[in-house]
């Protein structure tokens, strides 16, 4: 029993009243994973028994589909290329593998029809899109060592992740309960689901391992991914044909006693700026002195308890505002500095170059004929041009030797005194010597 590829044209042509039955997937949402075929067109075989597909059935396979035919409970043939097939049951397995390649053999050999008499025929469909929106969420916290804080904390996930099926033949085997005639993702996801936070844990470890701070964990959901995809994906697809397509993070949330660590370091890291430090006193001394004037005893035993309060905490808010002004007084004086250092070198640039100084290829500034670090001679200002005797001229003779300056490169003398390019003087009409 097997299937054999039809000509497109027949199925909309006369031979199409002469298939006994016309089957394709039943109703498949984005979340059915594994379908029963359902005849949606019968012939003239109206008496036939149920669990029986007729010799010369037609079969509609979709894109993204992927057809079993079944026999005594054993695939006997499939196929992953859409198209229409009629079902021959004197031919040997056709086995169009489709998007698959030469991936299914192994998996087909597993599962394939083992001799048993036929009892029941059936057409199955497993759904080879993506498979989206399967929510998860952690039932404990995780715990997340984080670098930047130095310190054990624990978060929350929820969100959604997807898979997709990679070898059919070995997903129907293995996941699909036996004598299903439909599956939806979520009626078979406890078990995974309970795999995918296991390396959803070992993946958020990773991350802590490699030093991502937790607070961009959120912001991590392809990398997450990744990680997932290195965890699981290897077992799920030798076990089950399916993997991990991507992850979704709708949000992330710590313990409570987490985000009091991480408040009060943030904390500590602001308080850590002096200029932070001295509006917290001055504001502490404020409201003070607003609560003071809202005493229901009356503002001047408000004021004298301050003061008492000022007498007493006086000292260390004192020692605490001296100390911030001393810290900002140093950080304004350092920032002084580096800038005066920066104009000084501007300014001794400047200078240097005011002073007839020129500067080498090499980057060095000079005031000499040669570089003091390459050794190079001063270049020749534009116009000039060097005389053999050294002395550096601007007319038509050396002003040391007399010698005339050399000519341009192409240029030649006539000896009617003209200054030629060409091959013949502009003046005489003599050839160029």
């Amino acid at each position: 029993m097997g299937i054999i590829k039809a000509a497109v044209s027949a199925v909309s042509g006369a031979l199409a009243d002469q298939w006994l039955e016309v089957i394709e997937a039943d109703n498949m949402s984005d979340q059915t994973v594994f379908t029963r075929g359902a005849a949606v067109r019968k012939g003239q075989n109206t008496k036939g028994t149920d669990n029986t597909v007729s010799n010369g059935s037609v079969i509609h396979v979709y894109p993204n589909q992927f057809m079993m035919l079944v026999d005594g409970g054993k695939v006997v043939d499939y196929t992953a290329e859409e198209g229409y097939y009629t079902v021959n049951n004197s031919s040997l397995p056709s086995l169009f593998n489709g998007q698959f390649g030469d991936a299914l053999k192994e998996s087909f050999n597993r599962v394939k029809f083992g001799g048993v008499t036929p009892t029941s025929q059936k057409v199955y469909y497993v759904n080879l899109q993506e498979i989206k929106g399967i929510k998860f969420g952690t039932r404990n916290p995780i715990n997340y060592f984080d670098t930047f804080y130095n310190s054990e904390l624990f978060l929350r996930a929820h969100g959604t992740y997807s898979i997709k099926i990679t070898d059919p033949l070995l997903f129907y085997a293995e996941v699909i309960p036996k004598n299903a005639d439909k599956v939806e993702i979520d009626s078979i996801n406890e078990q995974y689901l309970d795999e995918f936070l296991e390396a959803l844990q070992s993946s958020i470890n990773q991350m802590s391992a490699d030093g991502t701070r937790i607070s961009f964990v959120a912001s991590k959901a392809r990398e997450l991914g990744k990680y997932m995809a290195d965890t699981l994906d290897e077992d799920w697809k030798r076990m089950r044909g399916m993997e991990i397509q991507s992850v979704g993070l709708a949000s992330v949330s710590y313990d409570e006693e987490s985000q009091k660590l991480i408040n009060m370091r943030n904390q500590g890291a602001m308080l850590s700026d002096p200029s932070v430090r001295e509006g917290y006193v001055q504001g502490a001394v404020a409201r003070g002195m607003e609560a003071a004037g809202s005493n229901a005893n009356g503002a001047m035993a408000g004021f004298m308890g301050m003061g008492m309060g000022m007498n007493a905490g006086g000292g260390f808010m004192g020692a605490a505002s001296a100390s911030n002004m001393q810290q900002m007084q140093m950080q304004q004086s350092a920032a002084q500095a580096a800038q005066a250092a920066a104009g000084a070198r501007t300014g001794g640039q400047t200078a240097a170059a005011k002073a007839g100084s020129w500067t080498c290829s090499c980057g060095a500034v000079n005031t000499g004929k040669f570089c003091s670090e390459c050794g190079k001679p001063v270049p020749a200002p534009a116009g000039t041009w060097i005389c053999s005797c050294g002395a550096v001229n601007t007319g038509k003779f050396c002003s040391e030797c007399g010698k005339p300056a050399p000519a341009p490169s192409g240029e030649w003398t006539c000896s009617c005194g003209a200054v030629n390019t060409g091959r013949f003087c502009s003046e005489c009409g003599k050839p160029r010597p």
